[in-house]
């Protein structure tokens, strides 16, 4: 019995975030799994499809090979942020077209904004089932973007945003179990479950040739890394990463052992801050920032990395850290919100306290012991397969069918009367 499910997100590729891969990640694997998926999402104007779009016209890519279809509605700048976009509400009409075009039998939100709302308009036109994914605790992060207002207001305002969007939703998915406590503080009584975002195990096991052929190319680019052992950080470079925390313990890492190059891979709105700041401390030749990288080739950067170096405080579900596991990297990371859950004490390598004298202990410790380190990629590999995509799609598809049922026995049908696909 098959599903037609359409996820609403804001994120979306080439937007590079944990929303980003779990919507991407659970679409895919729904297809493979005999569901048909339709993605609305706001156009990014670098995007592939950004040619095909023009105003108020629709250039729906169609699925094949196991694709699931993507809408890109036009957007606006978000003013707080550089890198993300907003969708235009006057696209309603247009993008409800779509979708009824679609005729789906489950509206999967991922978001809070504008794309939020055209799924909950549409559900509650067609009479549908919503699940709401509270992907991100902005209470944490708003204060990064909108600095001149006072952090309890905005927090204020912030929590009252997800108590709408949580109070309309019929069920809810929580992607960590620190989530799950902030429903629980937010007294929210809805039907909730635990989650998280699972990882294409095929991605990231390149072979062997293809990591040498990709590090001899990606050293060409940046002479920094060669005959180096790579600390690896992958994600957003912004302030909220934490990244102060690595830059401050370069001197004393690569002190002890200058064989070692920290990369920092990926784009974010503080880039240049970080490039000037890794200037100003004089440790521009220990540190090589690449900006962008295609997920590809961030599979193959894993496999060249010698230590995953994680310190965000703010990770919802820490997905590269489960990334860095498949790829047979070990991980020392601070253990905070979704970092707990991932990595389940030391499975996989170190999970340490806010404290830089600990961090670097053990990373010398993977440095130093050979065995430590053999025995460490080994138990990364083992530990992440309990968060493959396979196995996490195989139970979100048991929550949007007990979600649908519980839905149609509670909410007469009307109109067309929806069925289960092959029913």
């Amino acid at each position: 019995m098959f599903m037609k499910i359409v996820m609403f997100t804001d994120a979306y590729w080439p937007r590079i975030n944990g929303v980003t891969v779990s919507v991407d990640s659970f679409s895919h694997a729904l297809v493979r799994s005999g569901n048909e998926v339709m993605i609305i999402c706001s156009l990014y104007p670098e995007s592939e499809e950004a040619e095909r779009i023009t105003a108020g016209k629709s250039r729906t890519r169609e699925t094949e090979h196991g694709e699931p279809i993507v809408i890109r509605v036009p957007s606006m700048p978000l003013i707080i942020s550089k890198e993300d976009r907003i969708a235009k509400f006057s696209k309603w009409f247009w993008v409800s077209k779509q979708i009824e075009a679609f005729n789906p039998d489950i509206i999967h939100v991922n978001t809070e904004f504008v794309i939020a709302e055209f799924g909950f308009q549409y559900a509650k036109l067609h009479n549908l089932p919503v699940i709401y994914t509270f992907h991100t605790l902005w209470e944490d992060y708003v204060a990064n973007y909108i600095p001149l207002i006072p952090t309890f207001m905005l927090r204020a305002i912030i929590r009252s945003i997800h108590k709408n969007i949580l109070r309309r939703a019929g069920v809810i998915i929580a992607p960590t179990v620190q989530i799950q406590e902030v429903l629980r503080k937010y007294k929210i009584k809805k039907q909730s479950y635990l989650l998280p975002t699972g990882i294409d195990p095929h991605v990231f096991s390149p072979e062997p040739a293809e990591i040498a052929q990709f590090r001899a190319i990606i050293t060409q680019q940046y002479p920094q890394l060669i005959n180096k052992r790579v600390l690896l950080f992958a994600g957003r470079i912004a302030k909220e990463k934490n990244i102060d925390f690595l830059l401050k313990i370069v001197p004393e890492v690569t002190a002890k052992h200058p064989e070692v190059v920290f990369l920092f891979v990926g784009n974010g709105p503080d880039l240049y801050f970080y490039t000037e700041e890794c200037e100003r401390l004089g440790i521009q030749e220990q540190c090589v920032f690449t900006g962008y990288a295609a997920r590809e080739d961030l599979a193959l950067i894993y496999g060249m990395s010698d230590i995953f170096v994680f310190p965000s405080l703010t990770e919802t579900q820490g997905l590269v850290t489960i990334e860095a596991m498949l790829s047979g990297t070990p991980v020392v990371a601070i253990g905070v919100m979704g970092t707990i859950q991932v990595m389940n004490g030391n499975k996989g390598g170190f999970m340490v306290q806010n404290d830089a004298g600990e961090f670097i202990a053990r990373v010398f410790d993977l440095l130093e012991d050979d065995e430590l380190y053999r025995r460490k990629v080994e138990e990364a590999k083992r530990h992440a397969q309990g968060w493959t995509i396979g196995t996490m799609t195989a139970k979100l598809e048991q929550i949007y069918r007990s979600s649908l049922r519980t839905f149609r026995q509670t909410h007469p049908q009307t109109g067309r009367a929806q069925k289960f696909r092959g029913a």
